[in-house]
């Protein structure tokens, strides 16, 4: 690893573990060198190792504050390699806060957030990609996210980066023996068995790319925009989606004025479902607003679904909707209300339109097989991970140099150059598991973890 320890990572830290609040129990942890005194002076004494200690936890004047679980996990056998001391206490707020202030005035300091994973990563419990995977597990949407972070904590997907990593040294160090035996027989560099190696790699990336390309959507999702003239069906389609009432419907045309948000499951895949008001010339000031904010939401979104009514003539209607589309977004037109037309529910024959009806649910599952596609979502893909952006902006990075490589060799045999180019997908490897990480990049990652993980 290439980045050197943080400022602070020499305290003794301590924060709450578990969440705000009232519960049946909250759990204070403590990390760093300091920890063995401040549990001899909490507890009266240091706790066996690895094991649950019923103890009194005492305040400076030696009366209890509380009774509880302790647990101590010396170093380098603990969470963050550290020695770590966890009280499970009542769940009470006030006791927990309590129980903090008395480790910090015992020489603790407050934990940042993600501080004890960031630990764990610098002391090499884990690496990069598996401490990130620690934050996505905590926040997975669905249960496919949860057993993709799952996945990725156990070092699945760092095994993946690192197998990669390992095809392309191998590579470099053939190509650097051309460079460095240059009068020997063998042509080294028009060889078909550095060609074969070449074509392995690529295969290589192409598929931990598409992984992480599905692990990024696991964890991110899709962002879809419904949008529509004034009582297309825009937010009965939302509610039917939904599974409820997420949104106000009325016969009265431009009811909605503000954007909807609602989070979906769709077999597996977030979906950030956004509801819309109607497009058309506004009435009033509000709805003007309403109106303008739907043109920012489809500027910024990932697929839109454009309602028309297919109760009612078109007169224009589809033309006008496609003139909102910014460049370049994918969309969906959807027919709704075939409960009157009797329109076949499903693709209407050119695969980016569907007939449905928000009344009776026909042809939603033809529309969430359609999200799935535009997302590019295989849910019953195995041994799927998550992954993050800064992950495919890596490997695009490395894919970049590794393509420069294959033109350096195709149209100059230019070793060297080969090898340098080579050099740097490793460099862009090296940033996903940590290996070669700025300190500003640690400070980003762990700083959006909640504080006490």
């Amino acid at each position: 690893m290439a980045s050197t320890a943080l400022p602070g990572t020499t305290d003794t830290i301590v924060a709450r573990a578990t969440p705000a609040g009232r519960g049946g129990i909250a759990v204070i942890r403590l990390s760093g060198p300091a920890t063995r005194a401040l549990a001899v002076a909490l507890l009266g004494r240091l706790p066996r190792p690895r094991y649950a200690t019923l103890a009194e936890f005492r305040g400076s004047d030696g009366e209890a504050l509380d009774r509880g679980l302790a647990l101590f996990f010396p170093a380098p056998h603990s969470y963050t390699g550290e020695d770590v001391l966890e009280l499970h206490a009542h769940g009470g707020p006030v006791l927990a806060g309590m129980l903090v202030a008395r480790a910090q005035a015992l020489g603790a300091r407050l934990a940042r957030p993600g501080e004890f994973t960031e630990r764990a990563f610098l002391n090499d419990k884990l690496d990069l990609a598996q401490a990130e995977a620690i934050a996505d597990l905590i926040d997975a949407s669905s249960q496919a996210a949860a057993r993709a972070a799952q996945r990725s904590l156990r070092g699945d997907f760092s095994a993946a980066v690192l197998a990669l990593n390992e095809q392309v040294t191998e590579l470099r160090s053939w190509v650097e023996a051309a460079i460095d035996f240059p009068d020997e027989d063998i042509d080294f560099l028009g060889s078909a068995e550095l060609r074969a190696r070449l074509d392995t790699v690529a295969s290589a990336f192409a598929a931990l790319e598409r992984s992480t390309r599905l692990g990024c959507l696991l964890r991110e999702g899709i962002r879809v925009v419904i949008a529509g003239r004034p009582n297309a069906g825009k937010s009965s389609l939302l509610n039917r989606l939904a599974g409820y009432e997420a949104a106000i419907v009325t016969a009265v045309p431009g009811t909605t004025r503000d954007v909807v948000r609602e989070h979906l499951d769709v077999d597996g895949l977030p979906v950030h479902v956004i509801d819309t008001a109607g497009l058309r010339a506004a009435v009033d000031v509000v709805e003007q607003e309403g109106v303008k904010r739907t043109r920012a939401e489809l500027a910024a979104a990932d697929h839109a679904l454009l309602i028309v009514d297919a109760s009612v003539p078109e007169s224009g209607a589809r033309e006008a909707l496609l003139t909102e589309i910014p460049a370049g977004l994918g969309y969906t037109l959807v027919r709704n209300k075939i409960d009157v037309t009797g329109d076949p529910a499903g693709l209407a024959g050119d695969g980016a339109t569907l007939n449905v009806s928000a009344l009776t649910g026909a042809g939603f599952e033809a529309l969430r097989r359609r999200i799935r596609e535009v997302a590019g979502f295989q849910p019953a893909e195995e041994g799927l991970v998550t992954a993050r952006r800064r992950h495919l902006e890596s490997l695009r990075a490395a894919r970049e140099h590794f393509d420069a490589a294959c033109r350096e060799l195709d149209e100059r045999q230019a070793g060297e150059l080969m090898a340098e180019e080579l050099l740097q997908v490793q460099n862009a490897l090296a940033t996903i598991t940590g290996e070669f990480t700025s300190d500003d990049l640690l400070g980003k990652i762990f700083g959006a973890f909640c504080i006490g993980k």
